[in-house]
C-alpha cells in the first residue's frame, strides 16, 4: 500500500469519527446511551456482514478456503471486546458532556496506541515521535478544558 492510500483512508476514518461522534450526540436525546450504542452496533454488523458477504470473504471463511489461527481469533475478540467498552463508555459520556471535550479525551487513545506500539509490539519511536505526543497531550488538554 502507497503513503497516499494508506493517508486518504486514514482521512476517512477521521470523517467518519467525526460523524459518529456529531450524529451520535444528536441520537442521544431521549435515548439512553447503551441501548444507542447496541443499535449502532446492529447496524453496523449489518453493513460489515454485507460487505464481507459481497466481497466473497465470509464464504472464503464458511467454506475453509480462509482459515484463522487461535491466536487470531483471541486477539480479533480481544479487539471487539475493547471496541465495545470504548464506545458504551464513548457515548455515556457524550450524553453527558460536550462533544468536543469527549472527543478530545477519546484522541487519547493514540497517546495509548503509541506507548504500547513501543512497549508490546516493540516499534521504535523517533524524537519527533515524542515530541508529537507532547503536543497531542497539550492540545488535548486545551480542548477537554474548553469551558
Amino acid at each position: 500500500m502507497n503513503n497516499l492510500q494508506w493517508i486518504a483512508l486514514g482521512l476517512l476514518t477521521a470523517l467518519g469519527g467525526a460523524g459518529v461522534t456529531v450524529f451520535g450526540k444528536l441520537g442521544l436525546e431521549g435515548v439512553n446511551s447503551t441501548l444507542a450504542t447496541t443499535l449502532r452496533a446492529v447496524i453496523m454488523a449489518l453493513v460489515m456482514l454485507a460487505v464481507a458477504l459481497g466481497t466473497g470473504q465470509l464464504g472464503a471463511l464458511a467454506s475453509g478456503k480462509v482459515q484463522l489461527s487461535g491466536r487470531a481469533w483471541l486477539f480479533i475478540t480481544l479487539a471487539g471486546l475493547s471496541g465495545a467498552g470504548s464506545w458504551l463508555a464513548y457515548f455515556a459520556a457524550l450524553r453527558v458532556g460536550p462533544t468536543a471535550g469527549v472527543a478530545a479525551l477519546d484522541r487519547l487513545s493514540l497517546a495509548f496506541i503509541f506507548l504500547f506500539s513501543a512497549l508490546a509490539l516493540r516499534e521504535p519511536h523517533s524524537w519527533r515521535g515524542w515530541a508529537g505526543l507532547l503536543v497531542l497531550l497539550a492540545g488535548v488538554y486545551l480542548l477537554a478544558s474548553d469551558r
